[in-house]
């Protein structure tokens, strides 16, 4: 097992984590980040992004800018995520990840990011993958001109269904209050002009099954039976921090808050508690960190 030791390590490789890597290789720090397994976090997703200030493209593509700019000052970028954090800001912090080796840093920052909130209804485990999907940029050329369903009612559930408004035949927004009021007023105005996107208020989903014909039967609580192809869930996020120790306090979507983390450990991004889940807010929130960061080495030198 390789032991190698940096300045800082930056947890996560979306908007917050590679903000933190420019700003901590432009103070000239030593500078890694566990990129996990997918550059951009979330951020990779957006096919059309348009609410980041100075930037119209797609996610993956701002993403990839990002990275080739923190590198160029001289951040490192490897693509495996952390399985377990140790040790002190004495001592260094200790970070075992997924490909065999533990990294040592003196600070660490954890941009991990959040991951799509699973429905926890009947059939909706078994038939992920099945035509069950989290991810409507991923899978939605699967489903050129056929019916599918988008259960939620926030930006990214009327992103989605704008998105797939455009592939599909049909698109069916499954919501279980009476209004969109989560979401930007320009989307809920955009998914009102689309012909083929029908609102479902008041409505609630209680089963999705698999049809003789390879169709699902979404089943609502109330006892309405919808034949599509495709069911999409957009229904909020959790914190990816399952790697963090158990007595590492968290709010109720895994987050952390950062006057709980111990000194030298510092949070950023989508795991940041009480924070707007948007790119800006992520950049913002690693600018600081690694700002904190910094701060915090050069103190100690």
């Amino acid at each position: 097992m390789d032991i190698i030791m940096y300045d800082v390590l930056i947890l996560g490789s979306g908007p917050a984590g590679l903000t933190a890597a420019l700003y901590c290789a432009r103070g000239g720090k030593k500078t890694l980040v566990l990129g996990g397994t997918t550059l951009g976090g979330q951020m990779a997703g957006i096919a059309k992004l348009e609410n980041y200030p100075g930037f119209m493209g797609s996610g993956i593509e701002l993403a990839e800018f990002m990275k080739k700019q923190a590198e160029s000052f001289g951040a490192e970028i490897k693509f495996v995520s952390a399985t377990n954090i140790s040790g002190d800001a004495e001592g260094g912090f200790s970070i075992l990840c997924d490909d065999g080796n533990r990294y040592v840093g003196r600070a660490v920052i954890i941009g991990t990011g959040a991951s799509p909130r699973k429905l926890e209804i009947a059939g909706a485990r078994e038939l992920m993958g099945k035509g069950v999907s989290y991810c409507a940029t991923c899978d939605g050329f699967f489903y050129y001109g056929k019916d599918v369903i988008v259960i939620g009612g926030g930006n990214s559930a009327l992103n989605d269904a704008l998105y797939l408004a455009d592939i599909a035949a049909s698109v069916k927004i499954v919501y279980r209050r009476d209004a969109f009021t989560r979401a930007e007023a320009i989307l809920r105005n955009r998914v009102s002009e689309r012909e083929n996107i029908q609102c479902l208020f008041n409505t609630e989903m209680a089963k999705i099954e698999k049809t003789d014909d390879d169709k699902l039967k979404a089943t609502t609580t109330d006892g309405a039976e919808l034949l599509v192809d495709g069911v999409f869930v957009a229904i909020g996020h959790e914190a990816n921090t399952d790697f963090l120790n158990e007595d590492v306090v968290r709010d109720n979507m895994g987050r952390l808050a950062p006057q709980n983390m111990p000194t030298g450990i510092y949070v950023a991004g989508d795991v940041h508690s009480e924070l707007k889940m948007q790119i800006a807010t992520a950049v913002g929130t690693g600018c600081s960190a690694a700002m904190d960061a910094i701060a915090y080495l050069n103190a100690k030198n």
